[in-house]
């Protein structure tokens, strides 16, 4: 994990006893943020299930500190491991100084640093660990374990980026360039059709600044006017990502620090399974990220080469462990490096993760399927529920910037 932050709190006490001195003291101004983020809370919906309820309606800093206690005590389960990122939430759900809050300053060093502490928890090999994993397996059942190759996993996040039985996701037209495949386990929706350069701009509902998610690469003008696609991925879907297209990959970096939190309605990223549709995009601009660039050969219609072209894939990593962990192959770049269609190009640890992928003008019109390729699942009704479904859905009450 690319540290952004000056330090980090060796243990879950450290960083209570840090916070509550920050309050005290009113550090870089996180008793004034915090205290205007509660005093403007925005009440969730009257049906939100009772599960992910938390009221921070001028809640002091006695509160944050057991929610946190509590949150870091917690054992997450498959169809539930959302919950208390939804808990979270509530602090800035429609509330421009809660945004404030968890996204600058010392708000987002509280985050980062609670972060990183999960992380180390994730990464820690003893009897909370198996407990943890031996739930993971049993909640997943022998028919999806089925598919990922077994191994005696010490820590969590051993098992979280657990190894896919090698034909269980077969390449699409692995000779065929001009066919693009999914690069993970995921829920895919159309972004936006015509990306812009610097200023984002409504598109369809969604909004995307494609310069800055790249970092200010030099390759984001070959995807200005282009398409987005994004894949969402499920906390407990197959966590590696792979490359969509077949070519080399040109640059490459998974060092672009960001936010860890700070989605202003997270249940409209839900969507009742219909997950990112609609979604304003431009906020992903502001997590945590990497991208690779791949530079691919064009066919025309009788399957000769009609051009090279670039297409990009941008992990992105949202709420929890936040990670966008790259293979050696992939870092540092000095010079371009031969990639497969479906290779193997990272890994997300335990948290919330997507990939964005980006396309040239006019190469992406449409997602397209062809008869007989796998469209979604018949799903068990607690998953369902647990990770998509919310009665209380409502579309967000409008488009505004991450931070006043």
């Amino acid at each position: 994990m690319t540290e952004c932050i000056e330090s980090y709190s060796e243990t879950l006490e450290e960083f209570l006893n840090k916070i509550r001195t920050w309050f005290e003291e009113d550090y870089k101004g996180f008793k004034t943020l915090y205290c205007a983020a509660v005093k403007n809370v925005v009440p969730y919906p009257e049906d939100t299930p009772e599960e992910v309820r938390c009221d921070w309606k001028n809640q002091g800093i006695d509160f944050l500190c057991q929610f946190f206690t509590d949150w870091y005590n917690w054992q997450p389960g498959v169809n539930n491991g959302l919950d208390y990122i939804e808990k979270f939430s509530w602090l800035n759900y429609e509330n421009d100084y809660g945004m404030v809050f968890v996204t600058c300053g010392p708000g987002y060093e509280m985050t980062a640093d609670f972060t990183n502490l999960q992380g180390k928890q994730m990464d820690e090999a003893g009897p909370r660990a198996k407990e943890l994993i031996n739930k993971w397996i049993d909640e997943l059942g022998t028919k999806r374990m089925d598919d990922y190759q077994p191994d005696d996993w010490q820590t969590f996040n051993q098992f979280f980026v657990r190894e896919i039985k090698k034909d269980r996701r077969p390449i699409d037209a692995p000779g065929d360039d001009s066919v693009v495949v999914a690069p993970a386990d995921c829920v895919i929706n159309m972004i936006v059709d015509e990306l812009t350069e610097t200023t984002p701009i409504p598109v369809k509902t969604v909004t995307m600044n494609v310069r800055q998610l790249l970092g200010n690469s030099s390759y984001a003008d070959r995807f200005i006017g282009g398409t987005a696609v994004s894949c969402i991925l499920m906390p407990d879907s197959y966590h590696r990502y792979h490359a969509p297209v077949a070519g080399e990959a040109v640059e490459a970096r998974d060092d672009i620090c960001g936010v860890y939190y700070g989605m202003r309605d997270f249940p409209d990223l839900l969507d009742k399974g219909d997950v990112g549709y609609g979604y304003d995009y431009e906020m992903f601009d502001h997590f945590r990220r990497g991208y690779v660039i791949i530079r691919t050969e064009y066919q025309d219609r009788f399957g000769h080469r009609d051009g090279e072209g670039y297409v990009g894939l941008v992990p992105v990593g949202l709420n929890s462990i936040a990670s966008v962990n790259f293979l050696p192959k992939f870092k540092g770049l000095d010079e371009p490096v031969k990639v497969e269609k479906g290779e193997e190009i990272g890994n997300f640890l335990y948290g919330g993760s997507l990939n964005i992928l980006l396309f040239e003008p006019g190469r992406f019109p449409a997602l397209q399927l062809l008869q007989g390729q796998r469209i979604g699942v018949l799903e068990d009704p607690e998953r369902s529920t647990g990770l998509f479904t919310r009665s209380y859905y409502r579309k967000s009450l409008g488009r505004r910037p991450l931070t006043p």
